[in-house]
């Protein structure tokens, strides 16, 4: 991704929002629940027009009964989809994990591959799923996954006036350092969460309206 030249006065606001976020939220991670590299490939699948809350009570059956990639791979996908039903979209999503699966199996020999590249290669996974992905399964850091949180947060405290995923993401790489782009996903995620969300409530009274 080409990234373009931002002014210093973009960056300088970027900085001190972050630097207030990381105030707030000091301990800013992901919420999904998983033990394994394919297991959190899973979970962001289902994350997909989903709580992470929603998605932590699903997997925490699914977890269970589909322990290896292989019991994936030789899932009943009548029987998966009952059992992922509760997230929504549930016959895409069925539809997705079960091929990413044989994929992962047939093409990276059972590992999640550690590149942007390779990794959209997969069913399911666009880049803001593959930069979650890299980002906690391998610490590699190609770009800032851009979730509907981050995506709405970038227009509310000036970051993007973009529309797109892609092009939000290419604004805010332009002005936050890279060693901060894993952060700062979780750290917008948190503040939507915490104290500015999606249905309507007063700005003003939200912790960075004063930046």
């Amino acid at each position: 991704m080409i990234v373009p030249e931002a002014l210093p006065a973009q960056k300088r606001r970027a900085a001190k929002i972050l630097r207030a976020l990381k105030k707030l939220f000091p301990h800013a991670t992901i919420a999904l629940r998983y033990r394994t590299n394919w297991e959190l490939l899973v979970a962001v699948e289902l994350s997909a027009q989903c709580t992470d809350k929603k998605v932590n009570e699903v997997t925490a059956r699914l977890f269970r009964k589909y322990r290896t990639l292989d019991d994936y791979v030789k899932a009943d996908p009548r029987e998966f989809e009952r059992d992922i039903r509760e997230t929504g979209f549930f016959r895409n999503k069925a539809r997705n994990i079960l091929a990413a699966a044989r994929e992962v199996r047939k093409e990276f020999h059972g590992r999640l591959p550690k590149t942007m590249a390779e990794m959209v290669t997969i069913p399911g996974v666009g880049r803001k799923s593959a930069n979650v992905i890299l980002g906690n399964a391998y610490g590699v850091v190609e770009g800032i996954a851009v979730d509907t949180h981050v995506m709405r947060l970038s227009h509310v405290l000036g970051l993007s006036r973009e529309k797109t995923p892609e092009k939000i993401e290419r604004d805010l790489m332009a002005i936050i350092p890279k060693k901060q782009w894993f952060e700062a996903t979780y750290l917008l995620i948190d503040y939507g969460r915490a104290y500015c969300p999606a249905r309507p409530h007063r700005h003003e009274l939200c912790p960075l309206t004063k930046l």
